[in-house]
This record gives structure tokens, sequence and C-alpha cells, in this order.
């Protein structure tokens, strides 16, 4: 089983995250802000692993330091769980729609953490969680899973069904990134590392 265990604690917050790859897609999650709940359990659901997360944080001060800190622990949590990456799939992409709204995200899980984010103006909440804190947490998440990360809103207008459909499509990405079909016998790059 690829799996990994990331604890993190600072002034700001305290993070759990346990994090299995080959799973059935079973979420629980605690981060005390509901529609960042909502979206990291469907990323699980529809990346079909396995993703247990508490993260207590300052939330009396804004949301920032839990939706990044989760985003951080997630991407070492990711890192751990493919090791040294040999075998993988390496890249992974996928468009999911969200009734008005169609995402794409496309991945490769290179170590070469780069984001690109092109969303239209999502409204500034979506239930607790500020709408910037979306390409934070991509952001974190990238720089500490080592993942080249493109997140890409064709077109939608219900900031909900936006975010959800983006997240929706990282799990899918994920997914089919992080799957061993045989493909890659060893290091999936002409380096021979990555």
């Amino acid at each position: 089983m690829r799996e990994f265990k990331v604890q993190r604690k600072t002034a700001e917050t305290t993070i759990e995250v346990e994090l299995c790859l080959d799973g059935k897609g079973t979420a629980t999650i605690d981060t005390g802000i509901g529609f960042f709940n909502h979206m990291l359990t469907l990323m699980a659901v529809h990346g079909k692993f396995d993703l247990m997360v508490k993260a207590q944080g300052d939330l009396d001060v804004d949301a920032h330091h839990t939706v990044e800190d989760v985003g951080i622990c997630l991407g070492k949590a990711l890192d751990g769980a493919l090791g040294n990456r040999s075998g993988i799939n390496r890249y992974g992409s996928a468009k999911v729609p969200m009734d008005e709204a169609l995402a794409e995200v496309v991945i490769d899980l290179s170590r070469r953490p780069y984001l690109v984010y092109k969303v239209p103006p999502l409204r500034e909440m979506i239930g607790a969680m500020p709408s910037e804190l979306v390409p934070e947490f991509l952001r974190a998440f990238s720089q500490h899973g080592g993942v080249t990360l493109h997140a890409i809103v064709h077109y939608g207008s219900n900031s909900h069904h936006i975010v959800e459909a983006l997240f929706k499509a990282l799990g899918k990405s994920l997914y089919i990134a992080t799957r061993m079909e045989g493909f890659y016998h060893g290091i999936p790059s002409s380096k021979g590392a990555l």
C-alpha cells in the first residue's frame, strides 16, 4: 500500500494528514471549514484514494493558515506515498463538468512544482471559505508534492460549481497519474530520476 502520514504543528495550526493512494475513496475530513471539507472529500472520492485530514487552525484570524497548511501537508503526504515514483503513469488529466461550469486539471508528477491557475473571478466567499484560498491551497499542494499543476476553468458562472469541478478534476487527474499500469518500468523519465 502506498501510504504516508504527515503531522505539522506551528503557532497557527496543528495538522494531521493520512493518505493512501491505493484506497477506495474514503474521506474523513475535519478542517473547521465546511466548504473546504466538502472539496477535499470530493477530491478523495474522485481520486479513489483514502484521505484523513484533521486540522485545527486560528480560524478566529481567518482561514488562510489552515487551508495553506493543509495544502502543505497533503503535498508532503503525496510525495511520501509516491516514494521514488517508479512505475507511475506520471501524467494525468481530467475535464469535469459541474452544471454550467467546465474545469480541466492537467498534472505532471515531475518533482518540478509549478502552478498555472486560470479561473474566472469568483465571489469573495464560498460558504465560510474565501475564494482567494483556492489557488493558495493548490500552490502549497503543488510546491510540497512536487507537482506541475495546471488548473483551468473554461467557463462557468456559479463559484461553488467552478471550485467543485476543479477539485473533482484534481482528484481524477491524480488517480490517473499515480496508477502503476506498466507503461513505465522504473522511473518515468529519460533522465532516470525525478
